[in-house]
């Protein structure tokens, strides 16, 4: 609903790619910290739920950078920083398309033990 699609996924990296809707803008005019969060929190999931077993958030933060307008198409890139049994490190960078960073985001994961993953995972 948001518009988001999904440009590649590896085991461990993600691309993603959004245009700032005007539903998604607060009352300031710039992109709503909460979407730009669900943004990059997509991409952090496809990354590190890459390799199969079922893996989901343990933790999260954003820190904004500069605001992005209605109509500005942005991409999130997640890449992971380490892996170390059941835990991971991944950080996304939420760019315009000029380049210019808007927002990072690191995200701490842990893998769900003895969980299959199914067709809605």
């Amino acid at each position: 609903m948001l518009g988001i699609d999904l440009v590649e996924v590896t085991p461990g990296r993600a691309l993603m790619r959004m245009r700032v809707g005007e539903d998604m803008v607060n009352g300031h005019g710039m992109a709503h910290g909460g979407f730009l969060f669900l943004f990059a929190d997509a991409a952090f999931a496809y990354a590190c739920n890459g390799y199969g077993p079922v893996t989901v958030a343990q933790s999260a933060q954003v820190t904004f950078l500069l605001p992005a307008a209605v109509g500005d198409e942005l991409l999130a890139e997640a890449v992971e920083r380490t892996r170390s049994g059941r835990n991971g490190i991944y950080d996304v960078t939420v760019r315009r398309a000029d380049g210019s960073v808007v927002a990072e985001f690191r995200g701490q994961s842990v893998m769900l033990a003895g969980r299959a993953q199914g067709p809605r995972d």
